[in-house]
């Protein structure tokens, strides 16, 4: 794959996790103040339990961009699309559905 379509596809991927990442800390805003709002016990306790949901997801993304970040590192170093493990190349038919691939089919399986 070549370093401009790499670029593209982890900036792609950088912009929709960064979204999902600011709707998920809104979604666990409003989910905070519903926990705090009165009510009966079990009201608050599906509160709590939806912010835990969110809480869950947003470190997921953070992970998620962690290893995009990884991912322009070695677009940067020139490993890209060279699994970090054998140093066998990955099939840019997986680096185009995971930019941030750091491993191939078969190692990661």
């Amino acid at each position: 794959m070549d370093k401009q379509r790499a670029r593209e596809l982890l900036a792609a991927e950088r912009a929709r996790i960064n979204e999902l990442l600011a709707d998920r800390t809104a979604d666990g805003q409003d989910d905070r103040a519903a926990a705090k709002e009165l009510g009966d016990w079990g009201d608050q306790a599906v509160g709590l339990n939806a912010q835990e949901i969110d809480d869950a997801v947003a470190a997921a993304l953070r992970q998620r961009l962690a290893a995009l970040d990884r991912a322009e590192k070695r677009l940067q170093q020139g490993s890209y699309g060279r699994s970090i493990r054998s140093g066998v190349p990955i099939p840019d038919e997986r680096l185009e559905a995971d930019p941030a691939a750091e491993l191939t089919v078969e190692e990661a399986g």
